[in-house]
C-alpha cells in the first residue's frame, strides 16, 4: 500500500508542475514571447492541453473565469496538494515509506 501511495503521491507532483509550465505557457504566448503559429510551440500548448482538459473542463463547468482570468489551474492545485497532505502523506506516515 505504501509503494502505492508514493507512486501516486509523485504523480501528483508531476501534474502540478504540468499545470504550472502550461500556465506558463500560456502566459508566454499572451505576451508574444511564444509565436504560436510556430508548429513546435503548437504541438507544445496541444500536449499541454490533452494532459490537463480532462480534469480542468468539469471543473470549469462550475467556476467561471473571474474578470477574464481562468483561475481553473489554481483550484485544481490546491485540490491536489489538499490530498496529497490530507491522505497520501497519513497514509505514508503510517506506513513508513515517506522520507
Amino acid at each position: 500500500m505504501s509503494l502505492l501511495a508514493w507512486l501516486i503521491h509523485k504523480a501528483i507532483e508531476i501534474y502540478i508542475i504540468i499545470i504550472i509550465v502550461q500556465v506558463i505557457v500560456s502566459w508566454l504566448i499572451t505576451f508574444d514571447v511564444i509565436n504560436i503559429s510556430n508548429k513546435k510551440a503548437q504541438n507544445l500548448v496541444q500536449l499541454l492541453r490533452k494532459l490537463t482538459d480532462p480534469v480542468y473542463k468539469p471543473i470549469k463547468k462550475f467556476i467561471p473565469p473571474l474578470g477574464g482570468i481562468d483561475i481553473t489551474p489554481l483550484v485544481v492545485i490546491i485540490g491536489l496538494s489538499l490530498i496529497q497532505s490530507y491522505i497520501l502523506v497519513p497514509i505514508l506516515f503510517k506506513m513508513g515509506a515517506y522520507f
